[in-house]
């Protein structure tokens, strides 16, 4: 194999894993920072955020193999997917099963570094991950799946740091499962026409007309759990002022999405890195300032 096939195999692989499409990683990773805040009051420990970030790009890759597999005969039948690599036989099935083992052992590995209980959660995450792209065919709410599986990085901060799961940690991870209902369904909406064509569940579908009003209840139950975040933990203002951004820029995606246009709803759905940035803006003013 020439040079030039080896670079067009590792361009495949990158895509496969969504390299070139890093929102799904910062949407994984601000919940997990979110936690890891909390959970050393502010003082971060550098090798457990390393172990932690590298890890979450390593379970996000392994997923999103995880998820074209399963979606492989679904892909070619939707305009926004059928160049994706493994429809455009770009990667062969086997390779990416190879791939998503790769890259789901690398992250125990890592996982294995820290304690027991993160080590079994960790099992919980990586079922949560696999079985993600099927809920698709019978949920009518994949969304809410989805939220749990890219939140549970949130006890998982909270057991390596402090070898037990508070409270505070669930309440947390649930204001995540409304947050990824948010963004998620944003996302959906630039699918809608296809999946409704190909027998795809969808929070988009199912909200159906009420869609844009359920994107904003998600925001506001986030938020409010946010809120009960904040008076649990005796939070200082400027943590609100970070919830407060959160919130102008929920508000800014309603513009966007109110039309129901794909290519508004889809820079929605980008938007919401701006969102977890808000709150960890917020946290980290809280308690270093």
């Amino acid at each position: 194999m020439n040079l030039q096939k080896i670079t067009e195999k590792l361009n495949a692989y990158a895509r496969l894993m969504r390299l070139d499409k890093p929102i799904g990683i910062l949407l994984l990773l601000w919940p997990t920072l979110w936690a890891l805040l909390i959970a050393t009051d502010g003082m971060l420990s550098g090798n457990i955020t390393l172990i932690f970030v590298i890890g979450t790009v390593l379970m996000r890759s392994a997923g999103c193999v995880l998820n074209d597999i399963a979606d492989q005969r679904y892909d070619g039948l939707v305009k926004r997917t059928r160049h994706r690599p493994l429809v455009s036989n770009q990667v062969s099935k086997k390779e990416a099963y190879v791939l998503a083992t790769i890259l789901s052992l690398l992250a125990f590995a890592l996982v294995c570094t820290l304690n027991e209980l993160t080590v079994k959660l960790s099992v919980v995450a990586l079922f949560l991950a696999a079985s993600y792209p099927m809920t698709k065919r019978f949920f009518a709410i994949p969304q809410a799946y989805l939220g749990i599986a890219f939140g549970f990085g949130i006890p998982m901060a909270f057991a390596a740091v402090t070898n037990i799961v508070p409270g505070v940690a669930w309440v947390l991870l649930l204001a995540n499962v409304f947050w990824a209902m948010a963004y998620d369904t944003e996302y959906a909406m630039v699918d809608r026409e296809d999946d409704l064509k190909i027998g795809i569940q969808s929070s988009a579908i199912t909200f159906g007309r009420f869609d844009v009003i359920a994107v904003m209840i998600c925001y506001v139950i986030t938020l409010t759990l946010l809120v009960v975040v904040g008076q649990w933990l005796s939070m200082e203002a400027v943590y609100y002022s970070g919830l407060a951004v959160g919130a102008s820029v929920a508000v800014y995606h309603y513009f966007l999405i109110r039309a129901r246009e794909p290519h508004r709803c889809f820079k929605a759905f980008l938007g919401n890195s701006w969102f977890g940035l808000a709150v960890f803006a917020g946290l980290l003013g809280h308690y270093w300032l």
